[in-house]
């Protein structure tokens, strides 16, 4: 059987504004049949990106990012606020359903994160897809990935540390102070895994964008052609959602105050120690965005408390303790003299001040100890 080709493009280093307009029009230019199956290679300069949901002042240090030089910018798909600059390459696949044989998504990110993980392992380190859809080397995450249907259309990107800075990254989220200590700094970077320090060296971009393009290659079966810029059908959508999305119109979009989103926190003291809960609310929907549990106990394996954290991201409060609950029953996790009711307590103890009503200003939340 013939193969397809398909097209591949560098867009270089380029701002968020410029990359964000890319997304777009290329995605456009594909799903009008514009253009063929296109894998996309980009970098930023320093930028935050906000998730399409999201609002600037909930979400980021605002006034760092103004201070450093960070442009703030709005994705066109969910999630999460996250730091890109050129220490990192971003990967996109414009597909569709057809190429992938299938809607399912999970099926999709298996996939693609698998082929990427080859590419990676090419370089010389031992790369593993880790669902839902995290690439990681020795169970430390170097890259993160997601995708959105946009019509028969798929965007799939992905972002590959190379000599990454966690602390810069934290220092432009709007989270506890706590979570900027020495220490909570350092065990941060225990979690991700930068290609220069596990190859001792950061790698050429040319070569790292050569081993995943061919590994893509070999995992559909197909040839790529490299074009050295968008078609002019693709420039002419460039230049309307550039027009667009290069405003303070777009990137403010929601606007919602902190008000709306506090941060609140609680102590809990129990037999096997202590756990802080710190806790992004949103008051308008009664849910939980994002928890942060430090405190002084013991759990191992040490990403134990990191994957409960995400498992309870946009958790309503009403299902809270049974996300808990059925987290650590289907966890190996060893604590000492710790069960899962003693999160649920520092969970809830730190919601009390939402039904108290105490406000929070950002980086200084307020605490409710219990015993």
């Amino acid at each position: 059987m013939t193969k397809q080709t398909w097209r591949m493009i560098d867009t270089g280093v380029r701002p968020a504004a410029q990359n964000m307009a890319m997304n777009r029009a290329i995605l456009e230019a594909h799903q009008e049949g514009k253009i063929s199956h296109t894998l996309r290679f980009l970098q930023f300069k320093p930028s935050a990106l906000l998730g399409f949901h999201q609002s600037a002042e909930q979400e980021l240090r605002v006034d760092y990012c103004k201070e450093n030089n960070i442009e703030i910018q709005r994705r066109m798909t969910g999630g999460g606020a996250i730091y890109f600059d050129e220490t990192q390459i971003g990967w996109e696949l414009y597909l569709d359903k057809k190429a992938l044989g299938t809607a399912d998504m999970s099926a999709i990110a298996k996939k693609i994160c698998e082929a990427a993980a080859d590419g990676i392992s090419r370089l010389g380190v031992d790369a593993k897809f880790r669902p839902r859809n995290d690439i990681e080397v020795d169970g430390k995450k170097v890259s993160g990935t997601g995708g959105a249907f946009d019509g028969d259309s798929i965007l799939y990107q992905g972002t590959l540390l190379v000599d990454f800075d966690v602390e810069k990254m934290m220092k432009i989220l709007r989270i506890p102070a706590e979570k900027l200590s020495d220490k909570a700094i350092s065990s941060a970077r225990d979690r991700v895994a930068n290609l220069k320090d596990l190859l001792g060296e950061a790698p050429d971009m040319s070569l790292v964008k050569k081993h995943i393009s061919e590994a893509f290659a070999e995992a559909f079966n197909v040839d790529f052609e490299e074009e050295n810029e968008l078609t002019v059908d693709e420039n002419n959508l460039y230049e309307e959602a550039l027009a667009e999305i290069d405003t303070d119109e777009w990137v403010y979009l929601l606007n919602s105050p902190v008000s709306e989103l506090p941060i609140v926190q609680g102590i809990y003291k129990c037999k096997g120690g202590l756990i802080r809960a710190s806790i992004s609310f949103d008051k308008q929907k009664n849910m939980i965005k994002q928890v942060w549990l430090t405190g002084d106990y013991f759990v191992t394996p040490s990403r134990t408390v990191n994957d409960l954290e995400a498992t309870l991201k946009e958790t309503p409060v009403d299902k809270v303790e049974a996300k808990v609950n059925a987290f650590f029953e289907g966890s190996d996790a060893k604590m000492m003299m710790l069960e899962s009711a003693d999160f649920v307590a520092a969970i809830k103890t730190a919601l009390d001040q939402v039904t108290l009503g105490h406000a929070s200003r950002p980086g200084q939340p307020e605490t409710i100890e219990t015993a």
